[in-house]
């Protein structure tokens, strides 16, 4: 996943025209504990940009592997402008990776057989931008939303999580939000024009996901949705001091982002305080996450990360310095099962009581949630071991990744749900297309599909086509903020404009139908979505299609009887 994005979306980091830097007469807002003045003002889309405010202490010293704690005040240092703001530890990319590249570049050229790339295990140097200070948010509002605070309802904000295999990633790991924020501007469907646009970090890795029974016993499992919920949560507090209104709150992310919202919408299962969740609509694109609900799997990778570092408790990891912890850390994803990156959510037993799926069957979530899905066309096959080819590799990469199950519910995923049938009647026609739809549908596609149920299709759903349509596609185009030409990536960017509008209208009115763009109907009985393609000419091809997701597979694996 982390490689994959940082390949696609490097091309992205553009840089804005029409910025304002560092200027005194640029606005401040006192937020308690501290006064921030906005870092840079765009005039082009004439926007300020607050960027790398604290919104949480260092999680460090006892705070490391807890839960996150508010930020102390620091009003005496007088008004900060964002310049510091580091991104949280990152790890290295599995090795896997290299073969999965190398894998995809064959396919794309016609290639009918593949030899894997030597296994490359070197660990690379840390970027020195990263810290365990990271927990920092970027708030961009309009000016004119901005003048606007304390004088009326409060306009529509729209909080991004990133993804990035719950390994990797930044608040700005995919550009600037302009094209977003442009398209909200374009035609005015709601009374307020235009959106506020918050992104945060969270913690990654070890740092975010260590867990287990042992590590509970004195610390936070999840540390990572925790930090995400404390940014949301801020965000009810403070966001009207930017022009926002606390009320009218989207959340979105993808892949690693949109796993974690889904973990979000059904958190502490629908019961903590009034049920009620730090935001009012969800757009998940690709939710991805591997289902650890497991505590024996969990206190594996936790033994395994202390024996690393060389240690026997958490309160002896806490006082090792991060560069031990970040070594220990990409060591441990550097060298992870082929397709998997060691860390991610984990059912712990209170934020997260069951997994989300089991949660949104029992109807254990906060129903007033309103929901945009998306997914891709082709997103299992970074992830498909190639060589994975016959029934006995296969036997045995269901155990690695179910150790849970009982014999006779592998025998069950593997000769019953994906049995080795490949006239396409399953949606496969070889070996690899097997295991590339059962990645697909229990990593991500389902994941998106649980929800159309548990709304009882009162939701919005696209597919994107666009080829190769690989995981991570979409995200240029949410995030396009060229002129209206393509790149390297884009290849149609009337497709990317609509995208854009589909998002923002739906953060604005929760519908993502609107003017300007093809008509976008709701989930509804017959499983509609939006399929956003392109012909063979590449011209905009946005047409409805039923989902193919909306299958016996997933109300399977949404059971969980795999633990």
């Amino acid at each position: 996943m982390l490689s994959s994005f940082v390949a696609v979306c490097s091309l992205l980091a553009v840089t804005a025209q029409g910025y304002t830097l560092n200027s005194s007469a640029l606005p401040v807002v006192d937020l308690g504990y501290a006064l921030y003045r906005a870092s840079a003002f765009n005039s082009t889309g004439n926007y300020f940009n607050f960027t790398n405010i604290r919104y949480a202490a260092p999680p460090l010293g006892d705070l490391r592997f807890a839960a996150p704690a508010p930020p102390e005040n620091n009003r005496s240092a007088g008004v900060q402008d964002g310049q510091y703001g580091p991104f949280c530890p990152q790890a290295a990319s599995p090795a896997w990776e290299d073969t999965a590249r190398a894998f995809f570049n064959s396919l794309a050229k016609g290639q009918k057989s593949f030899t894997p790339p030597p296994l490359n295990l070197t660990i690379p140097t840390p970027d020195p931008g990263e810290s365990e200070d990271c927990l920092f948010l970027d708030v961009l509002t309009p000016k004119d939303i901005f003048q606007s605070a304390g004088k009326g309802p409060g306009a529509p904000v729209l909080v991004w999580i990133y993804g990035g295999a719950y390994i990797g990633g930044t608040k700005t790991l995919f550009g600037n939000p302009a094209g977003l924020l442009a398209r909200s501007g374009s035609e005015s469907i709601s009374a307020f024009p235009e959106v506020i646009y918050v992104a945060l970090n969270y913690r990654l890795g070890a740092f975010g996901w260590l867990a287990g029974p042992t590590l509970q016993s004195e610390g936070s499992a999840n540390a990572g949705l925790l930090d995400q919920r404390f940014a949301l949560e801020w965000v009810q507090k403070n966001i009207h001091l930017f022009g926002g209104d606390p009320n009218r709150v989207t959340i979105m992310g993808e892949s690693a982002g949109g796993g974690s919202i889904v973990h979000q919408v059904t958190a502490f299962g629908g019961v903590l305080g009034d049920g009620k969740v730090p935001f009012q609509q969800a757009i998940m694109q690709s939710p991805g996450f591997l289902p650890v609900p497991s505590l024996f799997q969990q206190e594996e990778s936790f033994d395994a990360f202390l024996k690393l570092l060389g240690v026997n408790s958490v309160e002896q990891a806490r006082k090792l310095p991060t560069k031990d912890l970040a070594l220990a850390n990409s060591m441990m994803v550097r060298n992870a099962t082929y397709g998997t990156y060691v860390w991610g959510p984990v059912v712990d037993g209170s934020f997260v009581p069951a997994l989300p799926g089991k949660l949104l069957l029992q109807g254990a979530f906060d129903h007033s949630v309103k929901v945009m899905v998306g997914h891709n066309f082709n997103e299992g096959i970074f992830f498909t071991d190639p060589t994975v080819t016959d029934e006995t590799k296969l036997s045995n990469y269901f155990k690695l990744q179910f150790p849970s199950a009982q014999p006779s519910v592998l025998q069950f995923i593997q000769n019953t749900l994906y049995p080795p049938i490949f006239d396409g009647s399953f949606g496969y026609t070889n070996p690899t297309e097997r295991l590339d739809v059962a990645i697909a549908e229990f990593a991500f596609t389902c994941n998106a599909n649980y929800f159309d149920r548990a709304l009882n299709n009162k939701t919005f759903a696209y597919m994107f086509s666009v080829p190769p349509a690989v995981h991570g596609l979409d995200v240029p185009y949410t995030f396009y903020n060229d002129d209206g030409r393509p790149t390297d990536i884009v290849a149609n960017s009337t497709l990317a404009f609509a995208l854009q509008k589909y998002i923002t209208n739906f953060v604005k009115t929760g519908n993502p139908d609107g003017p300007g763009v093809p008509h976008f109907p709701q989930y509804g009985s017959g499983s509609t979505v939006v399929n956003l393609n392109v012909t063979a000419t590449n011209a905009t091809d946005i047409s409805e299609t039923r989902d193919a997701v909306s299958n016996e597979r997933c109300e399977w694996w949404q059971k969980a009887l795999y633990f």
